[in-house]
């Protein structure tokens, strides 16, 4: 199964610890069917090619957007990306490229799990704030995989790091 990663975080290089050890520690696996787009370093003004995005889509069985959370959603070239790239024609409304295809949320929170609970500080939980995601994956015929969740970030230890990084390698290669 081949494996599209679309990485969304604006400071990837200098200063994500923890989605750049995700990364780090699938790349020590050496697999040849996962292919690692950071987007940022790709579009850093914002200009997504669509055909060159297609193109990976539909070579891809399954796509991952992994991206940090800013403000209870994703960071702003993920919105734009969606906008440029799930197109009508293309995706929905006569197209059907990502049909069938499976799409998973790797999503990092500097805050701990507690708080995205019905009752803690947020009000909300991770699966109501990501719900938008879902709903495109249902409009574009798309298999919603449970997303992946590192929360904590802002103090995640060293040990914990560890145990999120082998995790991730299991659910990516799963």
């Amino acid at each position: 199964m081949s494996t599209l990663i679309l990485v969304f975080h604006p400071h990837l290089k200098d200063g994500s610890r923890v989605n750049a050890r995700l990364l780090a520690e699938l790349a020590a696996q050496g697999e040849d069917d996962i292919i690692v787009r950071d987007e940022y370093a790709e579009y850093p003004n914002f200009s997504v090619n669509a055909d060159k995005e297609h193109e990976l889509l539909e070579a891809a069985d399954r796509v991952i957007l992994q991206f940090p959370f800013y403000w209870y959603s994703s960071p702003a070239l993920l919105k734009e990306w969606e906008d440029e790239v799930i197109t009508a024609g293309w995706a929905y409304g006569g197209g059907h490229a990502l049909k069938g295809k499976e799409l998973k949320l790797v999503v990092t929170t500097g805050s701990d799990a507690a708080k995205y609970r019905k009752d803690g500080e947020y009000s909300h939980t991770m699966e109501e704030l990501l719900s938008p995601f879902e709903v495109v994956a249902y409009k574009i015929d798309m298999n919603y995989a449970e997303p992946f969740l590192v929360q904590g970030t802002a103090t995640i230890g060293d040990a914990e790091l560890d145990q999120a990084a082998a995790d991730y390698v299991s659910a990516i290669l799963d």
